[in-house]
């Protein structure tokens, strides 16, 4: 296996592990803040509505586009470290 083939490699792999986690926390966000925890955070208020109705309506959304955000940031970061970036 040549050095370029192992350093893209290293970079997907790199690359797939942000992905993963940013799909957790999404999926964290969205389903499980306004369906499966939705006993849980059912007494607290925000917005004059329960806090699991907040995140299905609007929350995810909001966390959504701060994981956006944080991709790229992370991925210029990465592009950086790997010496794939644009300039």
């Amino acid at each position: 296996m040549s050095d370029n083939t192992s350093t893209g490699l290293a970079y997907w792999k790199a690359n797939l592990r942000i992905v993963g986690s940013l799909l957790v926390i999404w999926a964290i966000a969205s389903y499980g803040m306004g369906i499966l925890f939705r006993p849980a955070l059912e007494g607290i208020k925000v917005g004059g509505t329960d806090l699991s109705f907040w995140f299905a309506q609007q929350g995810s959304i909001y966390v959504f586009l701060a994981l956006t955000f944080y991709y790229a940031w992370r991925m210029n970061k990465l592009d950086r470290e790997f010496d794939v970036h644009e300039d």
